[in-house]
C-alpha cells in the first residue's frame, strides 16, 4: 500500500469519511390526493366557428397590445381545428402554439401547470412525459363543465402568450 500515489490516498480517505456523512435521509412520504387533479371530462369537439371566434378574440388582444402571435385551437381530441399567424409573428412559434394547445387539451390543464411544476416544484420528471411543454400559453376550453378543446399561443414571452390565450379562451370559458 505504500506505493499508492498521494492522490490515491486522498481519494481513499475522502471515501472513508464521506460515506456516513453523505447518506441521504429518507424522503417524507407524499400525500396521495383523494380526487384526481385536472379530471375535467372530455366533451364534444369544438366547432370551427367557435374555434375561429376564440382565435379572433386572441388576435384582437395581441393586436391591441402590439404583439405578433401565432394562435392555434385544437378540439377535445387535440386535433387542429383552426390556426392563425399574425403578420410578423416568428415562424418557430407556429409549431409551439399548436404544441401548447395539444398539451393543454391532452392533459386537461393549462400549460402553466407544467411550467410551475418544473420551475417552482423542481419536478423535472414532467419533462419526460410525451407531449408536455413547460411553457405557459396553452389554455383548455371548457363548456358546460366539459373540455371541448384548447387554445395555444406563441410568439412573445410566456406572459404575453398566456394573456393572448386568456382573451381567446374567455369567449368559451365563462
Amino acid at each position: 500500500m505504500s506505493k499508492l500515489k498521494p492522490n490515491a490516498w486522498v481519494l481513499i480517505a475522502s471515501l472513508a469519511f464521506a460515506g456516513p456523512a453523505s447518506a441521504q435521509q429518507a424522503a417524507a412520504p407524499e400525500a396521495v390526493p383523494d380526487k384526481m387533479p385536472f379530471a375535467t371530462p372530455y366533451g364534444a369537439p369544438i366547432s370551427l366557428e367557435r374555434a375561429q371566434s376564440a382565435i379572433s378574440a386572441a388576435i384582437a388582444e395581441a393586436g391591441r397590445r402590439g404583439w405578433a402571435e401565432n394562435v392555434a385551437v385544437v378540439d377535445s381530441g387535440a386535433n387542429l381545428v383552426a390556426f392563425a399567424r399574425m403578420d410578423g409573428a416568428q415562424l418557430a412559434s407556429i409549431a409551439i402554439a399548436e404544441h401548447k394547445a395539444r398539451a393543454s387539451a391532452g392533459f386537461r390543464r393549462p400549460t402553466k401547470a407544467f411550467e410551475d411544476g418544473v420551475q417552482k416544484s423542481d419536478n423535472k420528471s414532467l419533462l419526460t412525459l410525451d407531449g408536455v411543454i413547460a411553457s405557459r400559453g396553452g389554455i383548455p376550453l371548457i363548456e358546460d363543465g366539459k373540455l371541448i378543446g384548447a387554445i395555444g399561443c406563441s410568439g412573445g414571452i410566456n406572459l404575453q402568450d398566456e394573456a393572448t390565450c386568456m382573451a381567446g379562451a374567455a369567449t368559451i370559458n365563462k
